[in-house]
């Protein structure tokens, strides 16, 4: 069975599927809206924060350009993700004693902690869970959600491994996270 929206020819035609599809969409964009609510609410930090913040901790010291590549962000987002945790007092920038020109990123206590407080992000759960499927399955939705991004327009360009649908460097006023 096919119908128009509104009944009226030349409009967008909704199948079957169509609402369904949308409604699991809405649960996957309210789902990720709760995720950055509970991580703004336990650390302050928006997802791409903490993802950065979680690297550093987990790497002990790394370079930006190493962050830059281990998380597939920009070099100009790292900076900026890191001038944010820098002003928070959750990371140092040290320069390199052998090379003057390397910045050395590093994890405070205070970093540490919050890493320690944070809930478990989405793209975590996902990991875990999508991992689990048999390989079948994954290559599907994966085919499915990259269709999906084509259908809505998304440029291949603009994607980071984070499930979030806010800006990746976004300040704390669009996040109302206080960062």
């Amino acid at each position: 069975m096919v119908r128009t929206a509104s009944g009226a020819s030349g409009n967008v035609v909704d199948s079957n599927l169509t609402i369904p599809a949308l409604k699991a969409l809405r649960r996957i964009l309210r789902a990720s809206e709760l995720g950055n609510r509970q991580l703004a609410a336990a650390t302050g930090l928006t997802p791409s924060q903490l993802l950065v913040l979680q690297e550093i901790g987990e790497r002990g010291e790394v370079t930006p350009t190493e962050l830059s590549g281990a998380l597939q962000f920009g070099q100009a987002t790292i900076t900026n993700i890191v001038d944010r945790l820098e002003a928070a007092g959750l990371v140092t920038r040290q320069r390199g004693e052998e090379d003057k020109r390397r910045v050395h990123l590093a994890a405070t206590e205070a970093g540490k902690r919050t890493i320690d407080l944070a809930p478990n992000m989405l793209q975590a759960q996902f990991s875990e869970k999508f991992a689990a499927l048999p390989e079948w399955e994954q290559a599907m939705i994966l085919a499915g959600l990259g269709r999906l991004a084509d259908i809505l327009g998304v440029a291949k360009s603009d994607a980071a491994p984070l499930l979030d649908a806010g800006a990746i460097d976004r300040t704390s006023r669009d996040s109302n996270s206080p960062l």
